[in-house]
C-alpha cells in the first residue's frame, strides 16, 4: 500500500460511521417517504426545465437592456432549485443529528474524493465561478481556442455558442488553469477590431476620416462609446485598426462586416491604392 493510499484508508476510518451508528444514521423507509422523494426529485426537474426555458423566452422579449439580466440570473436560480431538492430528499431518508451530519459529510468527502475526483473539481470551479463573476451567461469569452457566447451555465460545465453556431461544452475545471478573454463583461456592448491594411503611398489622414466616417455611419455603433483608429507601420503596408462598439454584442461579425463595405466602397471611391505584398523568393 502506497503512503497516499494509506493516508485515504485512514481518513476513511476516521470518518466512517461504525456499525452502531448506521442504525441511528438513515430512518425507516417507507412508501411514503419514497413518494414523496420522487415526487420531490421531479418537481425540481421541472422547475429546472421551467426555468430554463423561461429564461430564454422573456430574455428575447424583454427591452435589450435586461436581456443580460434575466440569462444571469439562471445559474443561481437553478441552484436554489437544487440545493432545495437535495435538502428535502436528504431529511426524508436520514436523522439530521450533529453527529450524524459529521459523518455523513466525511463519508461523502471520502467517497468523492476517490471516486469523483474530476467531477467534483468541476462542481466546485462552477461555484467558484459563479461567485467570483469572471463570466456569465450571455458574455462573449474564450476560453484555450474557443470563442463565443455562453448560452447555459450548468452544474459541471458550460456551453458556447461559438460564431459558427456549433456548441462547445467546456467542463468547469478547465477553467482553473485557462486564462479566460471576456469581451463584454455583463455589458451589451463589446469592442470590435477591424483592421485594414493600405499601400504607404496612400493619403492617410483621408483613410483615417473614411474610417471614422464609416463607423459614425454605421447603424449598429454605439455612439456614446468612443470610436478609436490605431495607425502601425508594416514593411510592406500601412496597418490601420478601427475599434469601436456595436450596441449588441451578438452583432459583432455583422458589424464588421457592415464596416468593411463601407470603407472598401468608400476607398473605391477615391481610389484610395491597396498594397502589393511581395511576392515569395523561390528557393531551390
Amino acid at each position: 500500500m502506497t503512503f497516499t493510499a494509506h493516508i485515504g484508508w485512514m481518513m476513511a476510518q476516521a470518518v466512517l460511521p461504525s456499525d452502531d451508528n448506521l442504525q441511528n444514521l438513515f430512518k425507516e423507509l417507507s412508501t411514503q417517504s419514497l413518494v414523496q422523494a420522487v415526487g420531490t426529485i421531479a418537481i425540481a426537474y421541472g422547475l429546472l426545465l421551467a426555468v430554463q426555458s423561461a429564461a430564454r423566452v422573456v430574455s428575447e422579449r424583454v427591452p435589450r437592456r435586461f436581456r443580460l439580466l434575466i440569462k444571469q440570473s439562471v445559474p443561481f436560480l437553478k441552484s436554489l432549485v437544487l440545493v432545495i431538492a437535495v435538502a428535502r430528499v436528504v431529511q426524508l431518508f436520514i436523522n439530521l443529528t450533529g453527529s450524524n451530519l459529521l459523518a455523513l459529510t466525511g463519508t461523502l468527502a471520502v467517497a468523492l474524493g476517490f471516486a469523483f475526483k474530476d467531477y467534483v473539481s468541476s462542481i466546485i470551479a462552477g461555484v467558484v465561478n459563479l461567485f467570483e463573476g469572471s463570466f456569465r451567461v450571455g458574455d462573449r469569452i474564450r476560453i484555450g481556442d474557443h470563442y463565443g457566447e455562453v448560452v447555459k451555465y450548468g452544474l459541471r460545465e458550460l456551453r458556447l455558442q461559438t460564431p459558427s453556431d456549433d456548441t462547445v461544452t467546456i467542463a468547469h475545471s478547465t477553467t482553473w488553469t485557462t486564462p479566460i478573454e471576456n469581451a463584454n463583461s455583463g455589458q451589451l456592448e463589446a469592442q470590435v477590431i477591424t483592421e485594414f491594411y493600405f499601400a504607404h503611398e496612400a493619403d492617410i489622414n483621408r483613410v483615417v476620416n473614411i474610417l471614422y466616417q464609416a463607423a459614425y455611419s454605421s447603424r449598429y455603433t454605439q455612439l456614446k462609446l468612443p470610436v478609436v483608429v490605431i495607425i502601425a507601420e508594416r514593411p510592406w503596408a500601412t496597418h490601420l485598426q478601427l475599434k469601436a462598439y456595436p450596441m449588441d454584442a451578438r452583432d459583432e461579425f455583422i458589424y464588421k462586416t457592415d464596416l468593411t463595405l463601407r470603407v472598401k466602397q468608400a476607398c473605391a471611391r477615391q481610389q484610395v491604392p491597396y498594397p502589393q505584398v511581395p511576392a515569395m523568393e523561390k528557393t531551390d
